[in-house]
């Protein structure tokens, strides 16, 4: 076999290849849909300095698997949906963006409800480790820019999820 021939042949058998493969399933995922079912919901409240009430949908992560996963492969997600991660144990708890595709707003939230500090838009697949400042229980994920519009600041009260 002619060497010419062989490096054809191997050249199509890798394009053939590349061609028949997709990319996982959890890479794929398009919006915060691919959530339901693995996650439950509720809805909180948000004070703001300003005396309004903000509502917000978010799905609640409780156990490891659920804050393992988080946002990670969403596309796209409502303004006003986000996600809650509940700690059992007070730490300073900290975040990444690794495999996070939407800039998101994290809120770090002490066990009375209030906001204790912010990361603004955060930046999409970083690995930079993101902390909270003091020790605290909540974590609650945001579309990022949301905490601007609304005028969430540190010293904001949240009001923790009724079950949907």
């Amino acid at each position: 076999m002619s060497r010419s021939l062989l490096i054809a042949i191997l050249a199509s058998a890798a394009l053939l290849g590349i061609a028949s493969c997709s990319a996982p399933a959890e890479t794929t995922g398009e919006s915060v849909q691919s959530l339901e079912g693995d996650f439950d919901r509720g809805t909180l409240i948000i004070d703001t300095d300003d005396g309004l009430q903000h509502e917000l949908d978010v799905y609640l992560a409780i156990s490891f698997e659920q804050q393992r996963r988080g946002l990670m492969f969403v596309r796209k997600m409502p303004t006003t949906t986000g996600m809650l991660f509940v700690y059992e144990d007070t730490d300073i708890h900290s975040m990444w963006m690794k495999n996070t595709y939407i800039s998101l707003d994290i809120l770090f939230i002490k066990a009375d409800g209030t906001v204790s500090s912010i990361a603004r838009n955060t930046e999409p697949h970083s690995l930079a480790t993101i902390s909270a400042k003091e020790q605290l229980n909540f974590v609650l994920e945001l579309t990022a820019g949301l905490t601007d519009k609304l005028g969430i600041e540190s010293g904001s009260i949240v009001h923790f999820p009724t079950s949907n």
